[in-house]
């Protein structure tokens, strides 16, 4: 028959809930002078020079993989945005935001966004500065990523540009025009509002769900959204053109005020106010 054994401290002495209490902020104190201490190891790792060069057809890269699991509000205060255990949308979830080691046509140090199934042990680089006893080691990973999937690029803090074959756009909205108030306009599918290269200025009409949006980190540490599509195609990987048709009549309603653009029926707005809508 099992025997249990119970080992009984006489000396037991209860704790009041004040003293309680005090052992709770001492724990959190701790934890948070820890996350504190680990962001600077993490950002001093991004500005560390790596001597990684890229092969063909892929660009080495470096990214803070809880990079994008902050919240900043106005007053300068951050907290914690634990993103991946409540949701399964990997663009909202997965970082984006890489900073380049080496890369064809992109200068090294820049930021550059790619796809959110990117940042993938299928093209991780290990055993580069990665000591995987040490959790603040492992925050900052290296990748070697195919070019088709980097979708944005930038210097310092500049305004984000498309790599080539991408562009970016915006979704078109028919606004209500009824009595009722507080209804949202109709998003018209598979259109998009384009504002880069050839085709700027123009609503043209697309493939099927070609509207990929790029979910990121901001510079003010709050989500920003870009919206890319491939207007000509991709022939290395014998992609159709994406934009099929420039649509001259929503063009005019467009600039008669009729329709709205932006990421979602939430930010859209009309032609007077477009200016004014954050694009990345």
């Amino acid at each position: 028959m099992a025997v249990k054994n119970f080992l009984i401290n006489p000396n037991r002495v209860e704790i009041n809930k004040e003293e309680l209490e005090e052992v709770r902020k001492e724990k959190e104190k701790i934890l948070l002078h820890s996350d504190i201490v680990s962001n600077q190891i993490a950002k001093s790792k991004l500005t560390e020079h790596d001597n990684l060069i890229h092969v063909h057809g892929r660009v080495v890269v470096k990214v803070d993989v809880d990079f994008k699991n902050s919240y900043s509000f106005q007053n300068g205060t951050s907290i914690r945005l634990e993103r991946k255990y409540n949701n399964f949308n990997r663009r909202e979830t997965q970082p984006v935001n890489v900073i380049v080691i080496s890369g064809e046509n992109i200068p090294a140090n820049a930021e550059i966004l790619v796809d959110h199934n990117s940042i993938h042990e299928t093209n991780r680089i290990n055993d580069y500065k990665n000591n995987f006893e040490h959790a603040e080691s492992d925050k900052i990973r290296y990748y070697s990523i195919p070019t088709e999937e980097c979708f944005a690029w930038r210097e310092e803090k500049g305004d984000w540009q498309p790599l080539p074959p991408y562009e970016f756009g915006l979704r078109v909205f028919q606004p209500y025009t009824g009595v009722m108030q507080g209804i949202e306009p109709t998003l018209i599918t598979d259109t998009l509002y384009v504002t880069t290269g050839e085709y700027k200025g123009n609503i043209v009409k697309t493939l099927v769900a070609c509207d990929y949006q790029i979910v990121f980190q901001g510079d003010n540490g709050r989500e920003k959204y870009l919206i890319r599509f491939r207007p000509n195609g991709d022939s290395n990987q014998r992609m159709d053109p994406e934009a099929i048709a420039i649509l001259d009549e929503l063009n005019l309603k467009y600039k008669n005020g009729d329709l709205l653009i932006g990421y979602s029926p939430s930010d859209a707005v009309p032609i007077k106010q477009n200016e004014l809508l954050p694009l990345g």
